[in-house]
């Protein structure tokens, strides 16, 4: 994995086309907030079918507390916008189909070499991509729970918006 990819480290402000096929930027897509950035092996595994049902599930949650969810593989723009659409997901979905960043980032998975996919690998991060934390494995238990996400984007929100605590009592 790319030596930055850590808590503490920056996830590179990547572009790449998102699932209707338009040029973003991580930075763009943060606009300011917390983000969870999740790299995926593809549609088409049943361990991540399982994980963005949870994911879209968590969504409305997200929304209305000023974070986002930037999930991000090797499939077409196209079969983003399937799987995106399947899901009921109205966060982003970015294309690496042409691999641009897979081995930059050190995050290939090796075990597949017919999909060639990115190794399941995600970040909470703040609006400057800087890593709070980094989920790693391929098993499902690698990947963070619902929780995890709460108490990481609370942290961040806390760090960019002190003015929003509440005052003690």
């Amino acid at each position: 994995m790319h030596g930055e990819l850590h808590a503490g480290g920056r996830i590179p402000d990547l572009e790449l086309p998102d699932h209707s096929g338009n040029l973003r930027r991580l930075s763009e897509l943060a606009s300011g907030h917390p983000v969870y950035v999740n790299f995926f092996r593809g549609f088409w595994c049943p361990k991540e079918q399982a994980f963005f049902r949870l994911l879209a599930d968590f969504q409305s949650e997200v929304e209305v507390a000023y974070a986002r969810i930037v999930s991000i593989s090797v499939d077409a723009p196209d079969v983003n916008a399937a799987f995106r659409a399947g899901l009921g997901a109205r966060w982003t979905f970015l294309s690496d189909h042409d691999r641009r960043y897979l081995d930059a980032l050190g995050l290939r998975e090796v075990t597949d070499t017919l999909n060639n996919p990115y190794w399941p690998a995600s970040f909470t991060v703040s609006p400057d991509l800087t890593i709070k934390s980094a989920f790693t494995g391929y098993w499902f238990w690698g990947r963070p729970t619902m929780e995890d996400l709460r108490r990481d984007f609370r942290a961040i929100t806390m760090e960019i918006r002190p003015d929003w605590e509440v005052p003690a009592a």
